[in-house]
């Protein structure tokens, strides 16, 4: 079984419009609610592999107890925290005409720290049946950051492997963790650790850091732009072609979900960077959030090239398990 950890989920209420009138009043549009948080969206991509898996996430008030219908109504297996506060809500607004989304969020709940010590010690108890953990999305407050470092700590003394892809003041510290995977866009990068990863050199430098913190595979992905990963100490390049991007919300999400899948399936390195890549080009090009089918990513699997920076890798199967 695989965990996702989704400490700050959200409800997203998404209204429709056939056109936007800017200034003016739009009436008409259609309403649709939404479960979000990184790590759900995960365990929704997951369920479309057919990948037994359990959701662990905060619930609070009625906003928490729409989004605990809606999970359930999606088949997603719930482990919840209730929490006092509300779960916050996302309103995106989306007009047809020009195939345009834009995305307000709330401010993220507060989590008193008698809530935080409830989660960790679910998430301690429930770590020890399953084959890996994933830690996914932003925090809902300071009473939260040492929630995911622990559960990697957990995480390694149990022999699990761990998927780290979070961001904030919190990630150095899930990186001194060590987890098994990392993957980050970015932006994240720069905005968490005031990195900037400007150019190759720079890149594998940071790689080779993270490789001397004992995580064995790191993913920095770049929106629709090449990208760097590593395996170990052996680095890569990946180029992904040009597609007609519709909604991203996701993408990352089911890039992780596509490596979690692949080392299910024994998947080698070369072949896990190109079908987690295949998922998030396929996400992108659809409006719906993690709900890719194998067909659909297996159209773009062959489009992805992937070329050794430094050092050469001999073809075999290295994956971290």
């Amino acid at each position: 079984m695989i965990l996702t950890v989704t400490l700050n989920p959200l409800l997203e209420r998404r209204l429709t419009f056939q056109k936007i009138i800017r200034g003016n009043e739009n009436r008409n549009g259609t309403l649709e609610l939404r479960a979000g948080g990184k790590g759900i969206n995960v365990s929704r991509q997951l369920n479309q592999f057919k990948v037994d898996n359990l959701a662990l996430t905060f619930i609070g008030g009625n906003t928490g107890r729409s989004l605990n219908e809606i999970l359930h109504a999606e088949n997603i297996k719930l482990l919840t925290v209730r929490s006092k506060n509300e779960t916050r809500n996302a309103y995106v607004i989306f007009d047809s005409s020009k195939d345009e989304l834009t995305t307000y969020f709330e401010p993220s709940p507060e989590i008193s720290e008698s809530e935080a010590d409830v989660f960790l010690s679910k998430l301690e108890k429930t770590i020890n049946n399953c084959e890996m953990i994933v830690l996914s999305g932003s925090l809902p407050g300071k009473t939260s950051n040492h929630i995911f470092p622990a559960a990697i700590e957990i995480a390694n003394k149990l022999d699990k492997i761990s998927v780290c892809d979070t961001y904030g003041e919190h990630l150095q510290d899930c990186i001194n963790a060590g987890p098994t995977i990392l993957h980050n866009n970015i932006d994240e990068i720069r905005t968490s650790l005031g990195v900037n990863l400007t150019d190759e050199k720079v890149t594998t430098e940071f790689l080779n850091s993270l490789y001397l913190k004992k995580i064995k595979q790191v993913y920095l992905t770049n929106g629709k732009h090449q990208f760097y990963c590593s395996n170990f100490d052996y680095h890569f390049k990946v180029i992904i072609p040009e597609i007609e991007f519709k909604d991203a919300v996701g993408s990352g999400d089911a890039f992780v979900a596509g490596v979690v899948y692949s080392w299910q399936k024994d998947f080698t390195f070369e072949e896990t960077v190109t079908f987690a890549s295949a998922c998030g080009m396929a996400n992108a090009a659809s409006y719906d959030t993690c709900k890719v089918q194998l067909d659909e990513i297996n159209n773009f699997r062959s489009e992805i090239h992937l070329s050794p920076v430094g050092k050469k890798m001999k073809l075999i199967d290295v994956s971290p398990h």
